[in-house]
């Protein structure tokens, strides 16, 4: 990350997943990163999405580790309570939108709300969350997955929202939806099977995109080759 200062902290949100270990290995091995710290379920202090006293309680253990530069959140879920996306209307539960809703788009929203403050402040910084090309309405050209897509549409829209405020109070910063790409993972494996791009070369490019964007007082939406998507 040649554009983040030197000796520059990060944090990985949701770092259990294929996609958040790979971001872990990636800027451990980077000399200009001084220090990699990682949260997840298993961690301590550890991270429930759906409770907002655990992330509250989850920044402050942390907030004597900071300032940090770069927080990823790489939490998500595709799959959930053993249910996969809906291909047709006829499959949507609405017990199982509400669900997906709280953990792909409520909780990474909290984690912004408790997290932001541990940001460096007249520094550049940047916040990247893991979204899905599925989340973009106007990409939408296969319908199916109901759930999942509003879910990211919705985080889309939180993401857009922060960005605005937080460009305010640090103009520097950068907000960023990121499109991995088809990832081998728990969450891709039931739908592609092994027929995906490695953890590691996602986290690598995805890092390299992340390096090249420019404060802009708005999110951006963009995958792992530096392409915009449209929202």
């Amino acid at each position: 990350m040649k554009h983040l200062p030197e000796g520059y902290r990060a944090l990985v949100i949701g770092a259990s997943g294929a996609l958040g270990a790979a971001f872990v290995r990636q800027l451990e091995s980077d000399p200009r990163c001084a220090k990699v710290l990682s949260v997840s379920r298993d961690s301590q202090p550890g991270l429930n999405l759906l409770r907002e006293d655990f992330i509250e309680s989850c920044a402050q253990s942390l907030s004597t580790q900071g300032p940090f530069h770069l927080v990823v959140d790489a939490t998500g879920a595709l799959t959930l309570n053993a249910r996969g996306p809906e291909k047709r209307l006829d499959e949507l539960d609405g017990a199982q939108l509400l669900d997906l809703l709280q953990l792909n788009s409520v909780g990474p929203v909290l984690l912004l709300k408790h997290f932001t403050p541990l940001l460096a402040t007249g520094q550049r910084v940047i916040w990247a969350k893991l979204s899905a090309r599925v989340g973009s309405i106007e990409d939408n050209c296969k319908g199916g997955w109901y759930s999942y897509r509003a879910a990211k549409a919705a985080l889309n829209m939180l993401l857009q929202t922060a960005a605005i405020e937080m460009g305010r109070r640090r103009p520097l910063a950068v907000v960023a939806a990121l499109q991995p790409g088809t990832v081998r993972s728990a969450l891709s494996q039931p739908f592609v099977g092994d027929a995906a791009m490695d953890p590691d070369d996602s986290a690598q490019r995805l890092l390299a995109v992340l390096d090249g964007l420019q404060p802009t007082g708005r999110a951006q939406f963009v995958d792992h080759l530096g392409q915009s998507i449209p929202w």
